[in-house]
């Protein structure tokens, strides 16, 4: 199923959702498949990105209430979320409790800041800086309102 098509089947349900991002964890490969799964298996509920990111590529930061159609590798849709908090946080002030809301690998918060560092350093290469563990991370919970059929 596409993202177009998982979205219209949840918006004929929920005729007031107006509008949706479709977007794939880690910007795709193998991992991106593996956090869907653990979306749809309930052990995800949160993610995080480097603010720097947004500033990058000029993008709008997510708000409460907005909504995403995970993809998988593949292009295929996985669920539709909706995203229940949005906080700024510097990477060295995230909690133990959002590294575990994030459900991967053994979701302690020592885990948490070994992948996320090594995930964030290139975007902080692409605006031309370094790593920084007082630089802002975007940390969002959601909830699946759409899961794939």
């Amino acid at each position: 199923m596409t993202a177009q098509e998982m979205w219209n089947a949840y918006q004929q349900q929920n005729p007031a959702a107006d509008q949706y991002e479709a977007w794939a964890f880690c910007g795709g490969g193998p991992l991106a498949d593996e956090l869907a799964q653990l979306v749809l298996a309930g052990t995800k509920t949160a993610t995080a990105s480097a603010r720097i990111a947004y500033e990058t590529e000029n993008e709008p930061l997510p708000k409460v209430g907005c909504y995403s159609v995970i993809l998988y590798d593949n292009g295929d849709a996985a669920c539709v979320i909706r995203a229940t908090k949005v906080s700024e946080v510097p990477f060295q002030q995230v909690s133990a409790e959002h590294a575990y809301k994030e459900g991967e690998g053994d979701r302690t918060l020592e885990f948490w800041r070994r992948v996320h560092q090594e995930a964030f350093k290139p975007d902080y290469e692409a605006a031309g800086r370094s790593f920084d563990e007082a630089g802002l991370c975007v940390l969002e919970e959601f909830e699946v309102v759409y899961p794939a059929v």
